[in-house]
């Protein structure tokens, strides 16, 4: 039995985590709605009857700049819902409505520069996962689906909803409506959701919250989320969405010469059950409204191009598995991409997703067509994933590539433990994963790759450690590696105080230590070492930030490596130092600025990295922005200098106009392009664009156009 002395400390410390537990739950944190049955007119003036009749919350509080303490000023909350529609209320008072800060008005805006309010919907009340709506004063919209209590996050997808807001002299207001449909929820006559609100005062830097508002939480922790109790008769839901497109231009290539753009196709969304939803689409619109970021490699890796294609980012949470960024067992830019990223024609195909209790799967089967001597191919992906306790969970995957005289496949499981109160309140997850290939025309015919991860992501201490490997024979055809043949260690300690006694000063930022060491699998021969160490970074109150890094490398070629036209670095091992600072203003502020400075050693020379990022926000319809890098590099193989150039401006006149105009060149590939794109909303649903995409050759004194698309595409929502 323990003495006295050794049960008293233990008694204090689990009353100080209990209690600090309990602080993070405001009371009430159940809220009420309630069916109407009259028609709501939205306009964000929240004067209907159901309005005025419905319960509302106001206990909000700060999680910065002063956690703990209530919100300076006052917002209320209220939900209620028709047989269609869920509605939300929001009355953001403001002493100052002149102070709000309101920058933008397109879709998808980035709302961490302004004032805006979020809301999270656990509509399974699993507390892993949700839906993510958000708007500022000026009615924009941004949504994204939540994933794994927030460590996944999907920001492409976006549902079919609306928002509408009003400043007047006494602050903000916005209405919310959200159809039933678009969101997936459990079976049952009386649902109850997990449900949390944040509002941010820009010019305060203050953050508000509902529930949870520990620093050691978010938002996106749905764990922590209240409750919303009331709904009742919605279980029926059903929904036969068409969505047809049209698309047409013309194309002018210097080799070429010009030809007529036509494409038509469709898809049909068949919501089986408030759980279940069938997607169909044939002859699959792939024509991009964005143009790729360029980028210079300068490393002897592959370069990751994120997916921007409306059919895979629907649903593309569902496929996500437990190994990591840098190797994935599915990658949907592998399916209608050549390897030089031409395009290559999808016939059609069928995804079919569902979760029903604590069970959750997707799959989907896609069929292109041949090209040149990329031969026809069908492509299938099988997820099963199975919630476990509060937070974790256990789940399979199989990928396949089928054609005519050869099979590759990747098949895996993983594993993800999670929990947002271990000390109390502190998040920590831990997890693994292992896959195996299958390729039918090898003499090896199979290759394998696993993960191990501990993640302990808090506010004042914040560790995480990797393991993973990827072997020499593992291939997934229709996934992505960052590298080939490796074994990976990484661990990465940030410590970050909050000083009360320098009250200019948010937080510091230390680290002791964060390092990526990768071995050879096959001969356990060092392939790369990068380490950092930071000893001094800090955010001020004001929005400000600095750090400052000294790193060290390393890098063994096992063959001479070309790093620019001509120039090589012979095979052998490379030590080398690095110092680095950055230095960011408050983004809140109409003009922003970025700097990056990174000089020392590289290889058997040297190098020095710079660059410069701004933003010009001249009013709420026009933002401009640009970004400039510079690398200096000099080997003894020679010198060089690569330059990277970036503009873009956004107008918006209305959230639902809004189009821009980007451009962007390297002084390495010696290339210009241009793209430029309007993009009308007529209804939640559909979509009108304009695009014109340009390439310019600059090899010579005057740019000479090589390629010119113009397009016009339609995509209209029918609700059947």
């Amino acid at each position: 039995m323990k003495n006295r002395g050794e049960i008293v400390p233990v008694l204090l410390i689990a009353l100080f985590s209990l209690c600090f537990v309990r602080g993070q739950v405001s009371t009430p944190r159940v809220l009420h709605t309630a069916l109407i049955n009259t028609t709501m007119e939205l306009d964000g003036k929240l004067s209907e009857e159901g309005w005025q009749q419905a319960e509302r919350i106001s206990n909000f509080t700060q999680r910065e700049l002063r956690v703990g303490e209530s919100a300076t000023e006052r917002t209320e909350v209220a939900v209620i819902y028709t047989k269609d529609n869920l509605y939300i209320g929001v009355w953001c008072y403001d002493r100052e409505p002149e102070k709000i800060v309101a920058q933008k008005m397109r879709r998808d805006f980035d709302f961490d520069t302004e004032d805006n309010f979020e809301i999270i919907i656990d509509t399974y009340h699993d507390r892993r996962n949700g839906y993510l709506f958000a708007t500022n004063p000026n009615g924009a919209r941004f949504d994204a689906l939540i994933q794994n209590n927030g460590e996944q996050t999907n920001e492409s997808w976006d549902g079919v909803w609306n928002v509408k807001t009003q400043v007047t002299a006494d602050g903000w207001f916005a209405e919310f409506e959200i159809p039933f449909s678009t969101l997936k929820f459990s079976v049952g006559s009386d649902q109850i959701w997990g449900i949390n609100f944040e509002r941010n005062i820009r010019r305060k830097r203050e953050q508000d919250l509902w529930q949870g508002w520990s620093r050691d939480s978010e938002l996106e922790q749905v764990a922590r989320a209240g409750e919303l109790r009331g709904i009742q008769g919605v279980s029926t839901v059903t929904l036969v969405e068409f969505k047809p497109y049209g698309l047409g231009g013309v194309q002018a290539d210097s080799e070429s010469g010009k030809s007529g753009v036509r494409h038509w196709g469709g898809g049909l969304n068949y919501l089986i059950t408030p759980t279940m939803k069938m997607n169909l689409t044939v002859n699959t619109d792939f024509a991009q409204v964005e143009s790729d970021r360029q980028q210079v490699n300068l490393t002897r890796f592959s370069l990751y191009y994120p997916e921007k294609r409306e059919f895979f980012l629907e649903g593309n949470n569902y496929f996500n598995f437990g190994l990591g960024r840098s190797i994935r067992p599915f990658y949907s830019r592998q399916i209608g991409l050549a390897p030089d990223r031409s395009t290559i024609h999808i016939l059609g195909g069928l995804r079919l997703l569902d979760k029903s209790g604590k069970t959750t799967w997707g799959g989907m089967s896609i069929q292109t067509a041949g090209k040149d001597t990329i031969p026809t191919a069908n492509y299938s992906v099988l997820r099963w994933k199975r919630d476990l306790w509060r937070q974790s969970s256990f789940g399979i995957m199989s990928v396949n590539k089928l054609e005519r005289d050869h099979r590759n496949s990747v098949y895996g499981a993983d594993f993800l433990y999670s929990t947002s109160s271990l000390f109390g309140d502190k998040y920590f997850a831990f997890g693994g994963a292992l896959v195996q290939s299958y390729t039918s025309d090898r003499d090896q015919k199979t290759g394998s790759a696993q993960r191990i991860f501990f993640d302990f992501p808090n506010d004042l201490v914040d560790f995480s450690s990797i393991w993973e490997r990827s072997g020499a024979r593992f291939n997934p055809e229709t996934g992505f590696l960052r590298r080939e043949n490796y074994q990976m260690l990484m661990m990465d300690m940030r410590i970050k105080p909050r000083p009360d006694f320098l009250p200019w000063l948010q937080q510091l930022v230390f680290k002791p230590f964060d390092f990526n060491y990768y071995i050879d699998d096959r001969t356990h021969e060092m392939q790369t070492l990068w380490s950092e160490f930071r000893p001094l970074g800090f955010t001020t109150r004001s929005g400000e930030f600095f750090e400052s890094n000294v790193q060290r490398r390393a890098e063994h070629l096992t063959e001479d490596f070309e790093i620019h036209h001509g120039i090589i670095i012979p095979e052998g091992e490379y030590w080398f130092s690095r110092n680095e600072l950055q230095f960011g203003t408050f983004e809140g502020r109409p003009v922003y600025g970025f700097l990056f400075y990174q000089w020392g050693e590289f290889y058997n020379g040297k190098r020095t990295e710079w660059s410069l990022r701004s933003t010009f926000q001249l009013n709420k319809h026009i933002n401009i922005r640009s970004d400039y890098t510079q690398n200096t590099i000099s080997l003894p193989g020679g010198d060089f200098t690569v330059n990277e150039f970036g503009g873009r401006v956004e107008l918006a006149v209305s959230p639902d106009l809004f189009g821009s105009v980007f451009g962007q060149w390297n002084t390495d590939d010696q290339v210009v392009l241009l793209n430029f794109r309007i993009n009308w909303i007529p209804t939640p649903g559909a979509n009108c664009y304009f695009v014109i995409n340009q390439t310019l050759d600059a090899h010579n004194s005057h740019w000479e156009v090589t390629n010119t698309t113009a397009l016009a595409k339609i995509i209209w929502r029918f609700v059947l």
